[in-house]
């Protein structure tokens, strides 16, 4: 039996993509938790694994060859996967094309801008002293809801954001998309996604993944040495 990759993480959006990813591929891993309120994420073994000081990030014994590799980048690590288990990246050129474009789309959209929703409104305003930005705000959620609109009609023809097939796509766009109440958001107007996001969290392996070290998560707004860490404050 390979051995177990060694998955460094914390419970946050980018850290549940890799964990579902995991579950669904049924891939052995063992968590390496980098508490990114504490400031590990600095650490310099960490930093020789993701010079970006972010997690997530793995190192699989079993790499190309046969030699260990270690990957940092979400995205990079989803391609990763699929192509170590040939699993949930489509099974034909356009399929794998669709996949691909869905997963930028997330890496350069939902996530980036779901993440700055969630920083001005839900924590810059409980900073020391308090950043109540109405510009900032009214950005981003307007940005998250375009991109959201978009999600729905994408849904609207097919099961999962790819095509009638699950894909690492779904797996990136999931946990961002999940939290969507805390970007100030509606589903009264996307059914499609509505229906997409409950298809998701009904899935076994998302909820196994989604449930790693869920305890730990939360309580950064009223933990200052944390948003000095995290926000460089």
């Amino acid at each position: 039996m390979a051995d177990a990759i060694e998955l460094y993480y914390w419970p946050t959006p980018n850290g549940w993509k890799i964990t579902i990813a995991l579950e669904e591929m049924g891939l052995r891993y063992r968590v390496n938790l980098i508490n990114i309120g504490a400031g590990e994420q600095f650490a310099p073994e960490f930093l020789k694994i993701a010079p970006n000081n972010r997690m997530p990030a793995i190192v699989d014994p079993d790499g190309p060859e046969g030699a260990p590799v270690s990957v940092f980048e979400s995205g990079a690590i989803l391609l990763y996967l699929t192509r170590k288990t040939g699993r949930f990246a489509g099974s034909t050129p356009r399929e794998r094309i669709a996949v691909e474009e869905w997963l930028m789309w997330q890496m350069g959209g939902v996530g980036p801008m779901a993440g700055q929703a969630h920083h001005f409104l839900k924590y810059a305003p409980s900073m020391d002293p308090p950043q109540d930005l109405p510009y900032a705000r009214d950005r981003y959620r307007a940005e998250v809801a375009r991109l959201y609109g978009v999600l729905d009609r994408r849904l609207a023809g097919h099961a999962f954001v790819a095509g009638d097939f699950l894909s690492i796509a779904d797996f990136a766009i999931w946990p961002w998309a999940s939290l969507w109440e805390g970007q100030e958001q509606t589903l009264a107007d996307k059914p499609h996604l509505a229906r997409w996001l409950d298809a998701m969290a009904a899935r076994p392996g998302v909820q196994r993944g989604r449930a790693v070290a869920a305890e730990l998560r939360g309580g950064l707004q009223a933990d200052r040495k944390a948003q000095s860490v995290l926000f460089r404050r």
